[in-house]
């Protein structure tokens, strides 16, 4: 068995010190991002792999019949583990400077830092797996397919689906709730990237705090004015097509960078749960 807190120092110390959560030289969009931090210490949450939350992901109004269980990935599985990695500051104050298309810095952080997130989630596969423990990681697993049940149109909502959602699975591991821009609000904010694995290893599962799937969102509007191609709206949410039609005008422009973001920098929830709910939690 392995200790719940070695296992999450192990996380924290690939986040502090591992090459690639910084930009080297080759790789920098402009010579002063060279050595940019891309995340900072993470959020881990550990939920059990038989917990029946995952089931109510196979409804339609989650995720849909496709969703993978955990022990259809790893069928001796006991545990599910989610990362949420938080964008850096730096990273998120440079996409609020600019207007329209995202920061340079941004650009990084989805791509560099999605790097990142897999080279850290196939370390801790390597490390689990070491210790005698299988271990699946969905994202990077053959059978990850994000091909919908529902529409071969992308120009229809129901085609952005995939058979594992990260956000799902860090929601239903207690790292936070749903956002008016579908991201997921933590304590440590919106704006980051979101990773899993489903081991055999037994870590014990995090507390259930039953929450809202909206809990820490205001509703207040303000990712509705940030997106350039007014893909969200109050009372639809955001709607996937514009959305991904602008990160295909972004990629064509930064090829093979691309990004947006604009949602989840200058919000209430950038940075954490919104202060207003957060300090209503604290009195209640």
């Amino acid at each position: 068995m392995i200790d719940k807190g070695v296992f999450i120092d192990l996380v924290n110390d690939y986040v502090n010190r591992g090459a690639k959560n910084y930009v080297d030289k080759k790789t920098a969009l402009a010579p002063e991002l060279e050595g940019l931090r891309i995340f900072d210490e993470p959020l881990i949450g550990f939920a059990a792999a038989d917990d029946e939350d995952f089931i109510k992901l196979k409804s339609e109004k989650a995720v849909g019949s496709h969703f993978l269980l955990p022990r259809d990935w790893n069928n001796s599985a006991k545990t599910v583990i989610s990362i949420f990695c938080p964008f850096t500051r730096r990273i998120k104050d440079s996409n609020k400077a600019v207007s329209g298309l995202p920061s340079f810095e941004w650009l990084h952080g989805r791509i560099e830092g999605q790097a990142f997130l897999a080279d850290l989630l196939r370390r801790l596969q390597a490390f689990l797996e070491g210790e005698g423990y299988k271990t699946a990681v969905p994202c990077l697993d053959p059978r990850f397919s994000q091909k919908s049940p529902y529409s071969d149109n992308s120009r229809e909502q129901g085609f952005y689906t995939s058979n594992w959602s990260e956000r799902h699975v860090a929601f239903t591991a207690g790292l936070g709730t749903f956002g008016l821009s579908r991201g997921l609000i933590t304590p440590r904010g919106i704006a980051g990237r979101i990773g899993s694995l489903i081991t055999e290893a037994f870590f014990e599962a995090d507390p259930k705090i039953p929450k809202k799937l909206y809990e820490n969102c205001l509703f207040c509007g303000r990712c509705v004015s940030n997106c350039p191609v007014e893909a969200i709206s109050l009372k639809d949410g955001k709607k996937h097509p514009p959305c991904s039609d602008f990160l295909d005008a972004v990629k064509e422009k930064f090829n093979p960078w691309y990004g947006c973001g604009k949602c989840q920098v200058n919000v209430p929830c950038e940075n954490g749960i919104p202060p207003a709910l957060a300090a209503g939690k604290a009195q209640s």
